[in-house]
């Protein structure tokens, strides 16, 4: 990149942002972390990241809320002089059948999937606008591609996820900004860990069994998609070398969507 960059990354204190931040600290990247943890920990990841050779700072911003994701935002542009990349990561998820499914929760997932994409893409692109230069990247899902029993919410989301990002980056077409979506499958992170084993003790099935016939059921191949790759993929979508890619889903799922 020819001059110093700086990225957003929401949801990053852990799992898949945490990887997106690594991916673009080494390329030179400065990054603002965000998200929740021990103040320790995230001490260490901004130490961490700081020595690649780059600045690193942590903002707690709750993104479930518009006006905490403008002052990070602002904030970034205010200590950086720019907000070059904005990586909209955060998600939650919340699994109840259609007829049972809580209200409120369908409201928090819509917000922090959905919502919150909005609320810091509109911030982040008023001062893209100012540089002429930007990169987009909302993270989706193949279920934004798909359906799946029991998640209306969180497919809803999704799917939102990708029409926005297609409209989004006719929007700003013209202004040398791109905006993409990310659409993996199940990512080997800590929390699918948990989960997993959660499910082996549930269903008193090996680990490997229930991963394969459940958890990896949609995947063709029956492997978790890798937090590296997701990062790769958006570290390339936030280079000069994908300047011409904009509005498009990028499907990284183990081949789930090509049934």
């Amino acid at each position: 990149m020819s001059k110093t960059k700086t990225a957003i990354i929401t949801g990053s204190t852990s799992g898949m942002g945490l990887g997106i931040a690594r991916a673009l600290a080494d390329d030179g990247v400065n990054i603002v972390l965000n998200g929740f943890g021990e103040e320790a920990e995230i001490k260490k990841l901004v130490e961490e990241i700081s020595d690649k050779g780059v600045k690193c700072h942590h903002n707690p911003a709750d993104v479930s809320q518009a006006n905490e994701i403008r002052q990070m935002v602002n904030d970034t542009a205010n200590t950086f002089g720019s907000v070059d990349i904005m990586v909209n990561n955060v998600g939650v998820q919340y699994v109840c059948p259609i007829d049972e499914y809580p209200e409120e929760q369908w409201d928090r997932v819509i917000n922090l999937c959905l919502n919150s994409t909005f609320h810091g893409t509109k911030a982040a692109v008023a001062h893209m606008k100012k540089n002429g230069w930007g990169r987009i990247i909302n993270m989706a899902s193949a279920l934004g591609l798909t359906g799946h029993k029991h998640k209306c919410a969180y497919t809803a989301a999704k799917h939102g996820v990708i029409g926005f990002t297609k409209a989004v980056a006719m929007d700003l077409a013209d202004m040398n900004i791109t905006v993409n979506a990310i659409c993996p499958g199940y990512v080997e992170t800590a929390h699918v860990e948990q989960q997993l084993n959660e499910m082996a003790k549930s269903f008193n099935k090996p680990r490997e069994k229930v991963k394969e016939e459940i958890m990896l059921e949609h995947h063709a191949r029956k492997e978790f998609v890798t937090v590296e790759e997701v990062a790769l993929m958006t570290a390339f979508l936030c280079s000069e070398k994908a300047v011409s890619i904009t509005g498009a889903s990028h499907v990284i799922d183990c081949g789930w969507t090509a049934s």
